[in-house]
């Protein structure tokens, strides 16, 4: 299970394909739902992943017109299942230990809320294309108890947008010889941009303090 989770995380689609062939699509999946629906597991690695899928689908590995409804389908449901979590357990997901260790952080549902004060309901959106606000956005939601139709609604499009962009942009850039060769630097710069939002944020409150 660490070795499986170690290759996931290193986006290792030559060490999944040998190992589990036609199940990794059922493997993928599970990625973009745990990686969407589990308070706990917001270091998953859903933006780069999605890109590298859609390399895939073109080399001829995996087939696009499956992929999509699929990982569209697990972006959706993982979040509903976030966001009936929070609406369900609420902040007493916060007194959860594993070792003497919080198992999730209230400062990342603080940040979180705060991208909601600023961006309204359309952060639901926004958060996808977010690592940690794009765990944290839906369970902030459901604490919040926000209108779960409006919320549904909401996160269909911006899963949509999300899973749909990323894939494609790796399909049809799945053409060109230096992405297909450089790929563990794609993926980087594809984290950075993800990341770039939270940095630029952080950096702007540590200079307001000062």
């Amino acid at each position: 299970m660490i070795e499986l989770f170690k290759h996931i995380v290193e986006l290792d689609f030559d060490w999944l394909f040998a190992n589990y062939g036609t199940a990794i699509y059922i493997l993928l999946f599970m990625i973009i739902f745990i990686e969407t629906g589990v308070v706990a597991m917001p270091f998953l690695p859903g933006d780069s992943l999605l890109f590298t899928a859609g390399l895939f689908c073109k080399s001829g590995h995996l087939d696009i017109f499956l992929l999509l409804p699929l990982l569209f389908s697990a972006a959706v449901i993982g979040d509903n299942s976030n966001y009936w979590i929070g609406r369900k357990i609420g902040l007493t997901v916060f007194t959860y230990k594993v070792r003497g260790r919080q198992l999730v952080k209230k400062d990342y549902l603080e940040k979180t809320e705060l991208f909601f004060i600023k961006n309204g309901t359309k952060a639901i959106i926004l958060a996808r294309f977010i690592p940690l606000v794009r765990t944290f956005a839906p369970f902030a939601a459901g604490v919040g108890k926000m209108n779960y139709k409006t919320f549904f609604t909401y996160d269909v499009v911006g899963g949509f947008i999300w899973v749909f962009s990323l894939t494609v942009a790796g399909y049809l850039l799945g053409e060109i010889n230096w992405i297909r060769e450089n790929i563990d630097l794609v993926c980087l710069g594809i984290i950075l941009l993800s990341v770039l939002p939270l940095i630029t944020k952080l950096v702007s409150n540590q200079f307001r303090k000062k």
